[in-house]
């Protein structure tokens, strides 16, 4: 699996913005992606050290809308998040801006 594989993209959330601040960054990665695999990823990409990668699978919110006079329920879509914490004093920029830094 290719690096560009692995991540699909940052999550820019409060909460991920705080832990920025403290060398953490939260990813949403590929369901199959192992912790090794997003290490390396990472370490690829963004060119930094990585020390540790902690993973979640979010399992989508069933959701219920009314379109017009019919009410439908729906899933969102499950998906695994990574949390990876960089050595002290390294940060990850994303396009020339650090958007975790705001």
């Amino acid at each position: 699996m290719d690096a560009q594989d692995v991540i699909l993209s940052p999550r820019i959330t409060e909460k991920a913005m705080s832990k920025a601040l403290e060398t953490q960054y939260t990813f949403t990665v590929r369901p199959d992606a192992t912790k090794t695999q997003i290490r390396h990823a990472v370490e690829l990409i963004f060119k930094v050290n990585v020390v540790r990668v902690n993973t979640v699978n979010v399992r989508g919110k069933a959701r219920s809308f009314a379109r017009g006079r019919v009410r439908t329920s729906g899933r969102r879509s499950d998906y695994k998040k990574a949390i990876v914490t960089l050595k002290s004093g390294q940060k990850i920029e994303l396009g020339g801006v650090n958007y975790f830094e705001q």
